[in-house]
Formats: C-alpha cells, sequence, structure tokens
C-alpha cells in the first residue's frame, strides 16, 4: 500500500539520517504514528499546518511503500472529509512497522511558511542540506 507522512523539517532530518528507511521513534505525547493514503491530504497538512505551526515554517511530503498483509490489520479511519483517511499505528509498532516499510521513503514535496530561513535548492525545492540526497 502506497502511503504519505507529512513531516516538518526535524523529522525530516532524521527519516535521512535512517538513510531514507524509517520514521523515527515517536515522542512521548504521541501515542500514534498515523500516515496518511492520499498526497492531497498530506499537502493539506503539510502546506496548511506545518508551515504556520512548525519551527522552522516548513513542510514535507514523504511517500512510501508498506507490505499489503502486514498494513490490512490497521484500520483506515476516516477523520473529517471522506478523503481525509490515515491509518492509526500505536507507536509501540513503529519499529515493526518499519520494518514493512518496501524500499525508501520518498520526498514529494516541500513547502514554506513566512520566515523560513534557510537556503532552497531550485532544482528540487528542498533545503540545501538534502538536495544531494534526495530520494
Amino acid at each position: 500500500m502506497i502511503l504519505f507522512r507529512p513531516v516538518g523539517l526535524h523529522e525530516l532530518r532524521l527519516i535521512a539520517e535512517s538513510q531514507y528507511l524509517a520514521f523515527p521513534p515517536r515522542l512521548p505525547d504521541q501515542p500514534i504514528f498515523y500516515p496518511v493514503t492520499n498526497f492531497e491530504y498530506a499537502r493539506q497538512i503539510a502546506e496548511g499546518w506545518n508551515t504556520k505551526y512548525n519551527n522552522p515554517p516548513c513542510g514535507f511530503i514523504t511517500k512510501f511503500d508498506v507490505n499489503d498483509e502486514y498494513i490490512k490489520q490497521f484500520e483506515i479511519q476516516i477523520v473529517g472529509a471522506r478523503e481525509n483517511a490515515e491509518l492509526w499505528i500505536p507507536a509501540e509498532n513503529l519499529t515493526e512497522f518499519n520494518a514493512n516499510i518496501l524500499g525508501e521513503i520518498t520526498i514529494e514535496a516541500a513547502y514554506y511558511g513566512v520566515g523560513f530561513v534557510g537556503e532552497i535548492d531550485a532544482k528540487t525545492n528542498l533545503p540545501l542540506e538534502f538536495s544531494s540526497s534526495e530520494t
């Protein structure tokens, strides 16, 4: 199953540290890891939330494939509108979830809010620190 995950710069750095193979552990106050099922919903979060409320104000959309047999144990949750579909993965299952990612996590889009400070690669639209390691 192809899934998407909107992330901020800190989480993207941690994904890059894993060689784009895994998502980082959740923080103690984050009991659920929630990938989403479509790009548009991920865009709404990355562009509409992450660029306004993250520090620094930016958001990225990651895309990845998860083993179909593994992922079917998690029921799709609808949050608001019908297209706002996500999976709720308990934080304690994240290591197992990561082991079921097929291939690499890719960066599909980047969005920047007012006040973002940093150099952006004009070709990739990613911060320079990711421009040579884009997957």
